[in-house]
């Protein structure tokens, strides 16, 4: 599961959604043994694009649990900084949200508790009966 979709997946149990405290899950993964690093090729356009459809704080969230300090807490205006800056914020976010992948561990909800598996970098995100109704 790539870092990315932390910022997009939130729980489906029905009492959770009608909470409003339903995203972002809490990962609960060892850094060292759980998460990988898989090079792909850089794609600066994707990560320009895809930065104002982000909850820039679910993300720094997220990231600050699993060990990434890297992150500014406020989202930052890429028009506002100087070229290196803005170039080397973009490498480290397609870092972070594109070479990223949480291969196993749980995702929690912060609201009710339930977990969520994540196995061989896939999220099981069904729900027994009881809890989809």
């Amino acid at each position: 599961m790539k870092f990315l979709t932390t910022n997009f997946v939130q729980c489906a149990v029905r009492s959770c959604a009608k909470s409003g405290k339903e995203f972002p899950l809490k990962y609960d993964v060892n850094p060292a043994q759980d998460l990988a690093h898989q090079p792909t090729d850089f794609d600066p356009m994707f990560v320009i694009n895809i930065i104002p459809k982000l909850d820039w704080q679910a993300l720094v969230l997220v990231a600050r649990e699993l060990g990434n300090e890297s992150l500014p807490s406020d989202k930052p205006d890429l028009d506002m900084l100087e070229e290196d800056e803005r170039d080397t914020l973009i490498q480290n976010l397609h870092s972070l949200l594109v070479e990223t992948r949480i291969m196993s561990g749980q995702a929690v909800c912060r609201n009710c508790g339930h977990i969520y598996h994540i196995k061989n970098g896939i999220a099981n995100f069904l729900l027994p009966p009881h809890l989809a109704n």
